[in-house]
């Protein structure tokens, strides 16, 4: 270079010095804007909050709402160079912008649905679009049927009164502890399989039985959600594809579960395929025959139909009622609410029997609140996550970035005073019920406990019934006291909030 282009060059540098400052503006610095928020946690160069997500992965629920607390937004969000970017919302504002007004933009996405594909395949749980809607017309057009809501009050009848309260009595007579979580997930399980594809487990009719028939199973789901869990709060999204190449331990467990589960979901299908060449689905009231019914379906996606309501129908009714007993167990005041109310139903009653009917149910409204309010503090779903499909800003003004996740957490808005008050952490089922004792509801963009907007769960309704028919029955002939020793139980954050080390509970019978 000569002498007179550098002198140019020179020239050119001292003339656009001044305005280096603007352009670092316009092209380099990045917009404010569009900065993630984690209020109160500390945010490295180029990895961003990743240390603190990383050091708080194995307590990240109670984290994240510490976080979620302190925020004056309720958000948190995160982007670290080379990861997705991710939001976590604890606000009713937020929560409506992506699941209803703006619901277009958060689908599941392909990141979401990629992690869950081998275990839910495509069906209502993990799918978008049209393959979404059509599925979400048929199941509503079954579960808005007089008939298959009977079914539902039938089968849980059926399991109440022959096999749950009978091993109640049991554990009761013989004084010995019980894991009551794990008796509400086979009970779950059992009810499960005969309202959607009528079978029966029998995994409450006698424990060995249990053991030896629905052990593998139940196992097999489990270290499905643990692996599946690990994949999305990895902060390298594709990071298990690689482990499940290279067949390492939990992706490992993972194949070793699918086939178990896949097994067992093919089998029903072969089987109602048989009973649907011989004319007797027709004639039946499970969800899976009504399905089948409803058009043409290939294996696969009636085998998928079997897993997303095995995950549905088990973990969280059981996951609400195992929080919901130990709840009550800490207030004797709410348990003797809800015994009054049940005998004076009874006493109303002009049926008699054993269990309730669907209107005597409906007539608990202080047990409807205390369920309620056991879930506002422990949702069975307490995150549920949405991809952003385009750059987008939620109405406190937090950026969201094009394939960022977007999860909100009921579990963080129970505790936010802003949403439920100065008394929000406490288990108060007043709260829901108005001056005359009726129950009253809240916006489900408040309470999304089963989620809100074009998603809203179908199965709301029956999930009521079933876990009033437990919780009636139950308390109507035993109290349940917790045997766990001091302290709150730990977490386990899987596809639905499981009690840690299960629920340990002395049955005694009433007079």
């Amino acid at each position: 270079m000569g002498f007179s282009s550098l002198s140019s060059a020179l020239f050119l540098f001292l003339l656009l010095l001044p305005f280096l400052p603007l352009l670092y503006i316009l092209y380099v610095r990045p917009d404010p804007k569009k900065q993630p928020r984690a209020h109160g946690v500390k945010s490295y160069p180029v990895v961003g909050t990743l240390p603190d997500i990383v050091k708080n992965r194995d307590r990240f629920l109670e984290w994240a709402t510490g976080v979620m607390k302190r925020s004056p937004t309720h958000t948190m969000s995160f982007k670290a160079l080379g990861l997705t970017g991710g939001v976590l919302i604890a606000s009713p504002a937020n929560v409506e912008h992506v699941v209803k007004t703006n619901f277009g933009n958060y689908p599941k996405g392909e990141l979401s649905v990629s992690m869950l594909e081998d275990l839910l395949g495509h069906g209502i749980f993990n799918s978008d679009g049209e393959q979404w809607l059509w599925q979400r017309k048929a199941a509503s057009y079954e579960f808005n049927k007089r008939s298959l809501r009977n079914f539902v009050v039938d089968t849980v009848r059926f399991e109440v009164v022959d096999r749950l309260l009978p091993l109640l009595e049991r554990a009761g007579r013989d004084g010995r502890t019980l894991d009551v979580q794990d008796v509400l997930e086979r009970f779950a399980f059992d009810n499960i399989c005969h309202v959607a594809f009528d079978e029966d487990p029998a995994c409450l009719a006698d424990e060995n039985m249990a053991a030896q028939q629905s052990r593998e199973f139940m196992r097999a789901f489990n270290d499905a959600q643990s692996a599946v869990m690990a994949r999305f709060m990895s902060p390298f999204k594709s990071l298990w594809r690689v482990k499940r190449l290279l067949n390492m331990q939990r992706e490992r467990r993972m194949r070793e579960a699918l086939a178990t589960i896949h097994g067992y979901a093919e089998r029903i299908v072969r089987e109602r395929r048989v009973r649907g060449d011989a004319g007797l689905a027709a004639r039946r009231h499970d969800f899976l025959s009504r399905f089948a019914a409803a058009g043409e379906h290939s294996d696969e996606s009636l085998r998928d139909v079997v897993t997303n309501f095995l995950l549905a129908g088990r973990d969280t009714t059981s996951s609400a009622l195992t929080w919901f007993f130990w709840l009550v167990s800490g207030r004797p005041d709410v348990e003797d609410k809800i015994v009054q109310e049940v005998r004076a139903v009874r006493r109303a009653s002009s049926t008699g029997g054993t269990t309730f009917s669907i209107d005597e149910l409906r007539d608990m409204q202080y047990l409807h609140a205390a369920i309620t309010e056991s879930m506002r503090l422990y949702p069975p779903v307490s995150m549920d996550t949405q991809s952003c499909k385009e750059d987008d800003f939620l109405p406190d003004g937090t950026f969201v970035g094009k394939g960022w996740q977007v999860t909100y957490c009921p579990y963080a808005m129970a505790r936010v005073e802003d949403i439920w008050g100065a008394d929000c952490e406490e288990f108060k089922p007043e709260r829901w019920l108005d001056e005359a004792g009726a129950f009253r509801p809240e916006s489900p963009f408040k309470y999304p406990i089963f989620h809100a907007g074009p998603r809203m769960c179908l199965g709301k309704e029956m999930a009521y019934i079933q876990m009033k028919s437990v919780a009636a029955c139950v308390f109507e002939r035993f109290s349940l006291r917790y045997a766990g020793g001091e302290g709150h139980p730990g977490l386990v954050l899987w596809a639905t909030l499981r009690m840690k080390g299960g629920l340990p509970m002395q049955v005694t019978g009433r007079g």
